[in-house]
């Protein structure tokens, strides 16, 4: 399975996640990535916020109304995750 890492900007701790699925919508990319890779894990939306040369930068989708719509999406997509 496909890995990302993260570094978050207000600790500057390095968290690697697992991606589950990836979606375009609307020419925005986002992508579905949890902490474990075999077991039931927290879940995070990603958003695709730029490209710089090889890099790609991802946010957190934080916006209760786009996280929902997304989350809808990839519920759709893989019909046994279950968004609790």
């Amino acid at each position: 399975m496909e890995r990302i890492r993260l570094t978050s900007p207000e600790t500057g701790e390095e968290l690697e996640l697992y991606i589950l699925e990836q979606t375009c919508i609307s020419g925005v990319t986002y992508l579905l990535a949890t902490e474990e890779e075999e077991e039931d894990s927290v879940a995070y939306i990603l958003k695709e916020i730029q490209t710089e040369e090889d890099d790609v930068v991802y946010e957190l989708v934080e916006d209760d109304v786009e996280l929902n719509a997304i989350a809808k999406v990839f519920a759709e997509m893989l019909e046994d995750v279950d968004f609790a």
